[in-house]
Formats: structure tokens, sequence, C-alpha cells
């Protein structure tokens, strides 16, 4: 008790310090910024004591919300396009946003976030900033607005609703002028908060590029946060925002150590950026939220993870990518490497050039959800939805419903008052030995771990290391269906290499043994070196005289290192072809081997 007091006598002499108008309970919202005069030890303490605000807290009960990938790219097959599109090609034959809605709705999904614009800069609505945009476009005479649709789509079925507006824009000939191409996104940004009712997320990319004038376009963050807290209030502002964090990869992986305090914030200015690199951290770092990196930091921010991943290979719709639909058992897995690791998990479902989310994704979603439903509405302890203090070395044991098998564990903080744990284990009293099933470092919000069945009359958990008492506000015991990963390999080339030869290594040039008909090429990326960004694609009959059937870029293959599948306008016949690297996702020239590619002929 005499330690608790002091504590709260510190606690006090410091807010009032630092001048902080918060609760009298001494919990700090979203930031904390130390005062000089503190050791590492009161640092890592009150770093205990920095809690979500009410927005950020309800972002986290939603656990699993939806990307809607839809627009120009939909219709010409790539994943960045360049702002020189017609926008005719913007044509949906069978738009149907309530489809979209009541899929995911029923598979668990609490949210739909859309991309109201692209990189390309095509608008879903009729904006009056641009010519490129839906009222361009045939799709209802012009007369259409996607963003309408879906909104209204989510409000009848009570779906959260929140946009996605890139800051990167390749068609508007400002970009690259910085003051006067951010009136233009503020404007595009006002129209999307005032004219739609209640936008519950904002997401910014952090893309970035040269404008027609070569100059790269400099962001007024601040500017774009004060629009969003004045027009909507109640929205988080997630990624380039500091509401919600990238989790920093897009294949649906959390990491095993995930805080949601961190001296980590969005690169919007310079003071900022100096801080991160000083501490040596980005969105992709492993460690956000150690004991020695908040003894260094200046400021610690809430600002928890929120996984991006695709149910499909690429972001857009790609009719090729229809037998690539995630399976079930990845779906869960990436489940539990999200939701279950202290993030909220933004799975992309986009829709097809109907409108509508492809039969294949609905009933993947369906199967999803009544897997997680099934799974999580039958927990197997008779005593584990009750609060519970623990100090650093704290053991609870808790009750197995008898003769029930568990695989599945899973605990929460009341994140309310802090993320504290460091260090858990998990032992189950199995024939009246206690056996060790599990363990982790971070809880969060909520924690899943798997284990092999086993059939424990009790569990007993023991908090290890805290960095103070830990409010553990349940534990729950399940047992999870195993699953088969029946996902049908990708054929990435309709010609074999055993008879291919190397005429060349830098270029690549390849003699493919026969002349072919050819339509399209793949490019494997290999995460052990630099992958390719801009190319071009040459094709030969007799390896003297060459043309370029196909240049271009590898859109988001730096984040998304996945193969590439690129077909030609039209047929070219050759015997050879050549790969030309332009330049890298790092700005170099790197070298491209054979098992890399492959030759499209169907």
């Amino acid at each position: 008790m005499r330690n608790i007091i002091f504590f709260t006598g510190f606690l006090l002499s410091v807010m009032i310090l630092m001048g902080c108008n918060q609760r009298a309970n001494t919990y700090f919202e979203k930031k904390l910024t130390y005062p000089d005069l503190l050791t590492s030890d009161q640092k890592v303490k009150l770093a205990a004591y920095i809690v979500p605000t009410p927005r950020q807290y309800e972002w986290q009960q939603l656990e699993l919300t939806a990307f809607i990938h839809f627009g120009m790219n939909t219709f010409t097959g790539r994943e960045w396009g360049d702002g020189s599109e017609d926008p005719a090609l913007f044509h949906p034959t069978d738009f149907d946003a309530e489809q979209w809605v009541t899929a995911l709705q029923e598979a668990g999904f609490k949210m739909i976030i859309l991309t109201a614009k692209h990189h390309d800069g095509f608008c879903l609505w009729p904006t009056k900033t641009t010519a490129h945009s839906v009222a361009s476009s045939p799709w209802h005479n012009g007369q259409g607005d996607v963003v309408k649709e879906v909104k209204e789509a989510c409000d009848k079925h009570n779906m959260k609703f929140g946009v996605y507006l890139s800051p990167w824009d390749r068609n508007a000939g400002s970009y690259g002028d910085s003051p006067k191409y951010n009136v233009l996104f503020v404007q595009q940004l006002m129209e999307l908060l005032t004219h739609y009712g209640e936008v519950n997320e904002v997401w910014f990319d952090g893309a970035n590029g040269e404008g027609p004038n070569g100059k790269v376009q400099e962001y007024d963050w601040a500017r774009f946060y004060q629009v969003i807290d004045s027009l909507q209030p109640n929205a988080v502002k997630a990624i380039m925002g500091d509401d919600v964090r990238w989790v920093g990869n897009e294949q649906g992986l959390g990491r095993e150590t995930e805080w949601s305090v961190t001296p980590l914030n969005p690169d919007i200015n310079d003071a900022v950026t100096h801080e991160n690199r000083r501490l040596n951290i980005s969105p992709t770092a492993e460690d956000l939220g150690s004991r020695e990196l908040i003894v260094e930091a200046k400021t610690l921010y809430w600002y928890p993870s929120e996984v991006d991943v695709s149910i499909r290979p690429g972001w857009f719709y790609h009719p090729e990518q229809d037998h690539q639909v995630k399976t079930l058992q990845q779906l869960v897995d990436i489940y539990y490497r999200s939701v279950g690791m202290n993030s909220v998990l933004l799975l992309n479902v986009p829709p097809d050039t109907r409108g509508k989310l492809h039969e294949v994704d609905v009933e993947r979603l369906r199967q999803f959800g009544t897997y997680i439903t099934n799974t999580f509405k039958n927990d197997k302890l008779t005593d584990g939805q009750f609060a519970w203090k623990a100090r650093s070395g704290a053991s609870k044991e808790f009750n197995v419903v008898p003769g029930e098998t568990i695989n599945t564990v899973m605990l929460q903080e009341d994140i309310q008052k802090g993320q504290r744990v460091e260090e858990f284990s998990v032992e189950g009293l199995v024939h009246n030995k206690w056996v060790k099933l599990t363990g982790g470092t971070t809880i969060g919000y909520k924690r899943l771990l798997r284990f092999e069945d086993t059939a424990p009359s009790k569990l007993r958990v023991t908090v290890a290391e805290t960095r103070d008492i830990a409010n553990i506000k349940s534990v729950g015991a399940y047992y999870a269906p195993a699953l088969e990963n029946k996902q049908a390999d990708t054929l990435l080339s309709d010609i074999s290499s055993n008879a291919w030869r190397i005429a060349s290594e830098n270029p690549l040039i390849v003699d493919l043994g026969q002349i072919y008909s050819i339509n399209g090429f793949t490019y494997s990326p290999d995460e052990s070196k630099e992958s390719v960004f801009n190319y071009a694609f040459l094709i030969s009959e007799d390896g003297v005289s060459w043309e370029e059937v196909k240049k271009g870029e590898f859109s988001n293959i730096r984040n998304n290192p996945i193969s590439q599948h690129v077909p030609f306008d039209r047929v070219v016949n050759g015997r050879f072809f050549q790969v030309e690297t332009r330049s890298g996702v790092d700005g170099g020239k790197p070298s491209v081997e054979m098992r890399q590619i492959g030759i499209l002929t169907e």
C-alpha cells in the first residue's frame, strides 16, 4: 500500500509539472511527453498509464474491418494506374454495394473502408476538383456515385464506413506544386467528410512521388488532420494518421511482441521524422515498445496496429487470380496473427468488373465467418470472465469444463487502464500434473495462442513480468477444429524452362528453343535481393532484331512482393525474350535470373 500511495503521489507530481489536465485516476490519453527529471524505471512505469482515446478504444473493439479496392485498376488489370486512363473504362455492369456489405457483415466484419481515390487520381464520387472521376464515365450516364451507394448500404445494414483517399495523385497537374495541390486535396477531403454523413476512419497511404514538375509533393499533414478533426471528430486517422498505425507488412502478420504504447509516430513533420530516426524506428521495425526503447524516448503515444492484407494476391480484382483466393486455413492463420496479436484486421476483398464481390471470395468469407463464430462462441472455462489484478509473478487458476478438449487460449487486458503485461505463460493440469501449454510476451486488447489438443481439468495463467499491476480483463479457452490448406498451385509459366538457354545474363536474354505465340509474362521477386520496379520486356524471333512489347512498373512490389502477371496488348511471336531493368525498388538496377521469369501463351 505504501508503494501505491508513493507512486500515485509521484504521478500527480509529474502531471502538475507537465501541466496535464488528465483524469483524476492519473491516466494519460494517447500521448505522454516525459519531463527531463525521470529515471529509467520511472519512464517505464509511466508508460503503463498511457491509454487509448474513446475513439481509439471503439476502433480496437471492431476487430474485423474490410478494405474495398475498387476503381480504375479494376478495369485495366493494374495495381497502380498512372493517371492517364480514360474515364470511359470505368463501367461496372451490375454494381451492388449492398452485396458487399451483407457478405462482409455475415462474415463478422464491422466496417468497410472504400478506396475513394487511389494513386491514379480517379475519384469514385463526382468531385468538383477534377474531371477524372465517375462523372466522366458512362456508368449511370455520368450520374453515378460509388461513395454514396456504399455509404447508403452501410447505413442500411448498420456497418461502419471509412474512406481511403490517396495523397499521391498521378493525374493531378498540380501534384508537385505543394501549396496548390494541398488546396485541391483539402477540397477532396472536405467533400468526402461533409456529403456522406458519419465517417469512422480516414486512411492515408504513405506512398509519394514526383509531380509533372519533377518535384516531390510536400503534404500539409497538419492541415489535413485539422479538416478531419473539425468535420469528423469521431473518425480515427490511420497509417499516415496519428490514431492507427500500419503493422509494417501486407501479409497479415502481426508481431509476436505488439505494443500499442510506442514512441513511433507518423512522419508528418521534421521533428517527428528526426525523432524516429534518432530511435531507429519505423512501422517495419521489430521493436516498437521495449523497455530499452522507452527509456531512450522523449514522447510516447497510444498508437495501435492495423494489419492489412488482401484475400487475393493483388489488391484490385484480376480474373487470373480467381483460383488464388486465400484458403480458409490461411484466413484463420491471419486472424490469429492479427486480431490475436493485439491488432485489428483490415482484410481487402476487391469487387470485380461487375461491381460485385466474386462468388469465390464470398464463399470464402462465409466459411471464415462460420469458423470463427463457431470456434469462439464456446468458452471451455467456467470462470474466466472476471477481472484480475496481477503483479509480476502472480498466478491464477481457472476451471475447465469437465471432459472438454482445448487447443486455444485467449487473454485480454483492460486497455482502458493501459497495456502492461511483458511476459506470461499458460499451464494445464493434466493427470494432476501442471504442463506448460504456451506462453508469450505482450497481451494488450487480445492475445490468442494455439497449442496441441489437450484436456486439462484446470488452466493456470502466470504473469511473469509486468510494467505495473496488470489489469487482466478475461481469460478463455477454446477448441479450434483443424483445417487443411487446399489452395491449388499457381502456374507461373505455360512453357517448361527445361529447354531454355541463357544467351546473356545482364541484361537477361533467354532462348526458348523455338518460336512461340506469346501473350504475356510473369516475374517472381526474390526476397533475398532488390526487386525490379521499372522494366521493359522485349521479344525477338532471331535474337538480333528486338521489339519492345511491354514496359511499365511492378506496382507495390516492395510492400507486397508477389508474383507479377503481365499480359500483352496483343500476341507476339518470338523465340527470344529480354528483360531490361530500368530501376529497382531501392533505386538500383537489380539483375533478373531466368528462374524468375515465366512465359504465358494461353
